[in-house]
């Protein structure tokens, strides 16, 4: 179960949240153990002892050994850092693909949960829970109206399986109430947002993270691709973080012949480790093209990377975040746990893709609003003329010259839209706005159309639809730029019919709307 958010904007501490979950070295690392244990001749533990007996005021000591071990290992590189329990636990859930949980997606609005996906085969499903439902009473105690929260809901809906919930909804479509009872299950969590045909024989398909499952996922989604006709592929990784090693060799597996090499890594306490392809990619033949952007980091770079260098694809799109380090858990016994840096990774071409961070932390989480502000994100010149590439080239396979140091440079570079960039854009999807919109409002119209090829062929959003729209955001959003609204008009268009296609009928469909007018989509697609 995750929450409903704004799939479109990602601010950049966000992001920062995402690519230091890093690249784990092994998926097995939580078994891990450090090599030392804090003792009483340890300068920390004497430190925290002393405030702990001694201090003028009481204090969350935990609190702040977190906050000493953070600082510390901030100050050796921006990707090793302290997970506190909750966190910790959070990110190895993502990226071992599922939890328990009901399986439901949802939206808090007016105080009162609305139920926006239910994940096929869950034990919502199961149970009857539609999309659409309000959520009255759980456990036959009042839960509309009661200061809802991620945290309270998430608190009573995930947790041990088997466990019984019981649920008071007010059906969608009836508007009457209905008790249902269900049991917790593992609700899996797919690697794969969208995949379907974007033409006769071209397959779109968008991966989110690279997790214990993300090759699987790929597999299923290729294997129905193909026999639909596919036989050429855009593999869209913008806006993705990255996650396990493991899961990244995998996927370049897929692709490469037998014996080619995906990526090697290598530190001072790490001896070199070459990864290479086996002979059982399912889609070793077939053209290739990699969507990329500002917000692609990690494991993603290393795919991107490969296939890059052994010239298998085409990378379409903006230079990559440029993470190049490689992390290895290692857990306490609280739950709490350390990202520690523990490798360096480099491509076949034996490229670092690391961006410097010998400015520091600030420095190194301002970097990309940095590239905005030198014109970077509009202008491929400025791609190329940047100083952190001069003398850094390298060569693929066939001869093409490749950077390094600072993510992958796309082969077609292609300048972000600036319609997608206004404040009053990112605040509607922070507000949850277009879902609720929808919730409100489009229900009815939805439901005349046969099928979701039916209300994207036939369905558009007019100028009537978009003042109604931006009247309804009013009574949140008090304040909206004229000038911006006009600016973004387009793209709050497609963002409003994106939304309602997804309440329907998923992600796939939302995906498809979105990408009709996408220009990195398009170019990828000429390729």
């Amino acid at each position: 179960m995750k929450k409903t958010a704004g799939v479109i904007f990602r601010t950049l501490i966000l992001l920062l949240v995402g690519v230091t979950i890093g690249l784990y070295i092994s998926r097995n690392s939580a078994d891990r153990t450090l090599g030392f244990s804090f003792s009483g001749n340890d300068k920390i533990s004497q430190v925290l002892n002393l405030v702990d007996h001694s201090y003028v005021d009481s204090v969350n000591v935990d609190s702040i050994e977190g906050a000493s071990i953070n600082q510390l290992l901030q100050n050796l590189d921006p990707h090793s850092l302290y997970l506190p329990p909750q966190q910790a636990q959070n990110i190895n859930e993502r990226l071992e693909g599922g939890f328990n949980g009901i399986g439901i997606e949802y939206l808090l609005l007016r105080d009162t949960l609305i139920i926006t996906q239910v994940n096929a085969g869950g034990p919502a499903a199961k149970a009857g829970l539609q999309v659409g439902a309000k959520v009255i009473k759980v456990d036959h105690k009042p839960f509309s109206g009661t200061k809802l929260t991620a945290d309270k809901v998430n608190s009573i809906f995930r947790g041990d399986k088997d466990a019984a919930i019981a649920m008071d909804v007010i059906n969608p479509n009836t508007k009457t109430t209905v008790a249902l009872t269900m049991k917790r299950g593992r609700v899996d969590l797919s690697s794969v947002n969208a995949a379907y045909m974007a033409n006769a024989n071209t397959g779109y398909i968008k991966i989110n993270k690279f997790a214990a499952t993300t090759d699987t996922d790929f597999r299923s989604a290729l294997k129905k691709l193909k026999a639909d006709g596919m036989n050429k592929l855009v593999l869209d990784l913008r806006g993705n973080g990255g996650g396990y090693l493991s899961a990244a060799t995998s996927m370049a597996d897929e692709f490469l012949g037998k014996g080619q090499l995906i990526v090697y890594t290598k530190g001072i306490h790490e001896a070199r480790t070459d990864y290479f392809a086996t002979d059982s990619g399912a889609f070793q033949q077939g053209k290739v093209t990699v969507l990329i952007d500002e917000y692609s980091a990690s494991a993603s770079e290393i795919l991107a990377g490969a296939l890059q260098d052994l010239d298998r694809a085409t990378i379409v799109g903006r230079r990559s975040f440029g993470k190049g380090l490689v992390q290895q858990q290692f857990p306490f016994g609280d739950g709490s746990a350390v990202n520690l840096t523990v490798a360096r990774y480099y491509t076949p071409s034996g490229r670092s893709i690391q961006k410097s961070y010998k400015g520091g932390v600030e420095s190194y989480r301002n970097e990309l609003a940095q590239r905005m502000q030198k014109g970077e994100l509009f202008s491929e010149q400025s791609n190329r003329s940047d100083t952190i590439f001069k003398g850094s080239s390298y060569h693929t396979s066939g001869g093409r010259k490749v950077y390094s140091g600072g993510g992958i440079m796309p082969d077609i570079f292609v300048p972000v839209d600036t319609n997608q960039n206004s404040q009053v854009l990112q605040n509607l999807s922070e507000q949850q706005l277009f879902s609720a919109y929808v919730i409100d409002k489009m229900q009815p119209l939805i439901s005349k159309y046969t099928g979701n090829d039916d209300f994207i062929k036939h369905y558009s959003v007019s100028d009537d639809d978009f003042h109604n729209f931006i009247l309804y955001a009013s009574q949140t959003i008090k304040e909206m730029d004229s000038r911006e609204l006009l600016q973004s008009k387009e793209y709050i268009k497609s963002i409003l019919k994106a939304s309602a296609a997804r309440l329907k009928w998923g992600d796939n469909a939302f995906y498809e709307v979105m990408n009709t007018n996408d220009v990195a989509y398009k170019k990828a697609l000429e390729q």
